[in-house]
């Protein structure tokens, strides 16, 4: 990973931590990322969710610095240039972990603590379930573990399947990218509303690259319910935040997330809060996300 053409880290080791922009070459694509902190110092990785980017990360980046982690966040599939295809096919989830896992291999990370919010907190359980020997900890924003949320789906009295309703037009292919940036992007403003407008400005204009909103949708498109489901069993100690406030995941999917996991467990609700945490509480987020880690220092 580089800061220029290149392919290794460069440090962040100011003692007033700051965010670099860096590339990633990992298998036959190369990642944008952000990272921040001590080039030393315990690594972890954020992975954003749709319709958003690494930069979702900043806070919770400058935050791990400060305490001394190396913190690392990466543009996803379909969201960098330089490993954007244009086949849906190329967005299962056997492709989305393999990244992950290419990045931890580019970088020389063995094991590391994995974060991720909405869409990549749906694939930090993917990751977990199925390469858990690669991770520390894992933490995971919003979404609740795939069981838990199918269950709720099924359940017409808990109110998730009109929460996942959206799922249907994003699946449905031109349709989903008309609507969404329709009348400037009035869709994604909506969905941005708690967000300081330049923000929402910076994720607009990343999707409005030639192929990133259809990169961005085919995750929905390529997705396998029954494998996303078939798991394994997880063992990583876990912290799952939920936030009350969020119109994507109700509460019975979060509260069964639990009963899901056979490891060490957290469970933490942000109140009076929305579904973009890692920005509209960023605060409380680097803090539970710190206490987080500090309480498997060897794991």
């Amino acid at each position: 990973m580089s800061t220029s053409a290149g392919r290794a880290v460069g440090g962040a080791d100011s003692a007033q931590p700051f965010v670099e922009g860096a590339e990633i070459p990992a298998g036959e694509w190369v990642f944008n990322a952000r990272v921040a902190g001590p080039s030393g110092g315990r690594p972890v990785l954020f992975l954003h969710g749709f319709p958003q980017t690494s930069a979702s990360w900043t806070a919770q980046l400058l935050g791990l610095a400060r305490a001394g982690y190396r913190a690392i966040a990466f543009d996803q599939r379909g969201y960098s240039p330089g490993a954007r295809p244009p086949q849906e096919s190329a967005y299962g989830r056997d492709e989305l972990v393999g990244d992950v896992i290419a990045v931890l291999d580019a970088l020389g990370i063995e094991r590391v603590d994995l974060v991720g919010h909405d869409w990549g907190g749906a694939l930090a359980w993917q990751v977990a379930g199925l390469h858990g020997e690669r991770l520390r900890t894992l933490t995971v924003v919003s979404t609740p573990h795939p069981v838990a949320l199918t269950s709720a789906v099924r359940d017409a009295a808990s109110g998730q399947r009109e929460q996942s309703s959206y799922i249907h037009l994003f699946r449905t292919r031109g349709a989903a990218e008309e609507k969404i940036m329709a009348n400037d992007a009035a869709y994604l403003r909506a969905a941005f509303a708690s967000l300081p407008a330049d923000v929402t400005e910076r994720y607009i204009a990343a999707l409005r690259e030639p192929g990133a909103l259809t990169g961005a949708l085919n995750w929905y498109r390529a997705v396998d319910p029954k494998a996303l489901r078939d798991i394994g069993e997880i063992t990583t100690p876990t912290l799952y935040v939920w936030s009350d406030r969020d119109t994507a995941f109700g509460r019975p999917a979060a509260e069964a997330t639990g009963a899901q996991l056979s490891g060490p467990y957290h469970f933490e609700i942000l109140p009076n809060t929305d579904h973009w945490i890692p920005e509209t509480a960023a605060e409380p987020l680097t803090k539970a996300l710190l206490t987080h880690l500090a309480a498997f220092p060897n794991n």
